[in-house]
């Protein structure tokens, strides 16, 4: 098998938002993708729980916009020949995970593909909120975190990513949603403890 070298990026130590005008955004910490027993778990995602969980104290104590996605499949989607069954409305794999449990206070939008933005309110939402940076986190990095980043940076969304807050199937996969959102992007590489508002 042939190595590919990782291009350089930076990661910031210190990132500063205004509270006022960042959202988090945790993309799909679903059973299904998260817990043992789940239909597609990615290895690495139960290490990123803590991390997640300092952004939504952050975000929490600031009073800054939280949003959830939560895939949402229902019986013969067209998802399922590509990945099988998974987070099928109502089930247990569709589930948050219990530990990252939303609050009556944060919004959780029901999203049909990898894309958060995609036939979702996500957009309209955060420009009601006056919302102008995103913290993107979540799993599974190369599938719907990219493409959330992404679509948020093409509609005129600062991105800040917090590496140790996404996970990945594989390493190659890890590598190349930093890079993508660094690069194509132009996010904001950095971790959840570098984190901090004005």
């Amino acid at each position: 098998m042939k190595s590919v070298e990782t291009p350089d990026y930076e990661v910031e130590r210190h990132v500063v938002v205004d509270p006022k005008a960042t959202a988090l955004i945790v993309v799909d910490m679903q059973n299904d993708f998260v817990k043992e027993g789940g239909a597609l778990v990615v290895g690495d995602a139960e290490k990123t729980i803590q991390a997640i969980k300092r952004l939504l104290d952050l975000a929490r104590r600031r009073s800054m916009a939280v949003f959830y996605t939560q895939d949402t499949h229902d019986p013969g989607d067209p998802e399922f020949p590509i990945w099988g069954q998974h987070v099928l409305r109502g089930s247990w794999g569709w589930q948050i995970i219990e530990e990252l449990t939303p609050r009556p206070t944060d919004r959780v939008i029901q999203k049909l593909r990898y894309d958060g933005f995609f036939g979702t309110s996500l957009d309209h939402e955060l420009r009601l909120r006056q919302v102008a940076t995103v913290i993107v986190c979540g799993t599974v990095a190369n599938i719907c975190v990219l493409h959330t980043a992404g679509s948020a940076a093409l509609r005129g969304y600062k991105v800040i990513l917090p590496i140790d807050a996404i996970s990945a199937i594989t390493p190659f996969d890890f590598q190349a949603t930093i890079r993508q959102t660094s690069f194509l992007y132009r996010g904001t590489i950095t971790t959840s403890e570098a984190i901090s508002v004005s």
